[in-house]
Formats: C-alpha cells, sequence, structure tokens
C-alpha cells in the first residue's frame, strides 16, 4: 500500500496535526515504508510462533508481601485541616 500526498494531507487534517506542505511528500514516502513493512510482517506464518509477554525469559522479582511501616494514619491526620471517620475532606472541585 502507497499513500499519496493528498492522503497524508488528509490525515493530517483529521489528526489535528500542522504539516508544512513541502514536508508532505516526505512523510508520504516514510509512512508508505512503513506500511509496505506491516505488510512483509502480515505475510509471515506466524501459526506455530507462542505468543509471549517479554522477548527475553526474564521473571519479574518480587518483594515478600509484608507490612514495612507502622500505621500513622491518626498522626497524618492530626495535621490535616479536615477529616471526617478516617477521611481527608477536600473542597468540591466538580459541580
Amino acid at each position: 500500500m502507497s499513500l499519496q500526498p493528498e492522503d497524508v494531507a488528509k490525515i493530517a487534517h483529521l489528526a489535528r496535526l500542522a504539516l508544512r506542505e513541502e514536508d508532505v511528500p516526505k512523510y508520504a514516502g516514510e509512512l508508505s515504508n512503513i506500511l509496505h513493512l506491516v505488510e512483509q510482517m502480515n505475510a509471515v506464518d506466524t501459526s506455530g510462533v507462542e505468543p509471549m509477554a517479554h522477548p527475553l525469559d526474564a521473571v519479574q522479582r518480587l518483594r515478600p508481601d509484608a507490612v514495612s511501616e507502622s500505621d500513622q494514619r491518626d498522626k497524618f491526620q492530626a495535621i490535616a485541616p479536615q477529616t471526617e471517620a478516617g477521611l481527608y475532606l477536600v473542597p468540591k472541585v466538580i459541580e
């Protein structure tokens, strides 16, 4: 698939992008190259390829799920301007 400069100008208008007129042919060529690459990748048979979440066989290191700090809610809420039932009260911002 090849994009014409008119197509790029129309896409830029729909995306609300400001392109200089002299840059449109360059973008048309670059976008056409990208679409050509996508067509080549779509032509490859991937039926036997297993999907993976990461290209490397890496495992995320996780820390133990343990409490590391004491509960200090009362201390922090003592200096807050307004609290009620353990919650911080803030001014309404949406009408």
